[in-house]
């Protein structure tokens, strides 16, 4: 289980401070942050929430969720870690002009 959750359908206008002011009455909070893009700090609508405790967080999501904030109804959700990520790139890398081997070879043997 986690003790952080996550809160998305956020409002452009709501920032850190609003989003531990909302969520005070659940627990010890020790981080609330909205997440900006990175070009135009912009709220991307949605933050995170970390409490003292699992037990905290999960009172949070039961309290909190379709509740509004800044009249906007927020979906709260115990968040999940993050997964390894090979950056969005599979196996085949491809390329320009990149040749499979074996129909490189083939094409020699003639």
């Amino acid at each position: 289980m986690s003790n952080t959750v996550f809160v998305g359908n956020l409002s452009y206008t709501v920032e850190g401070p609003d989003l531990r002011s909302a969520f005070a009455n659940f627990g010890d909070i020790t981080e609330a942050k909205v997440i900006k893009d990175f070009h135009t700090g912009r709220s991307r609508g949605y933050g995170f929430v970390t409490f003292s405790t699992e037990n905290e967080a999960q009172k949070a999501v039961d309290g909190m969720n379709d509740r509004e904030i800044n009249g906007r109804s927020v979906r709260v959700n115990l968040a999940r870690n993050k997964t390894a990520s090979n950056g969005g790139f599979g196996q085949n890398r491809g390329g320009f002009n990149r040749r499979n081997n074996d129909s490189y070879h083939a094409s020699q043997d003639r």
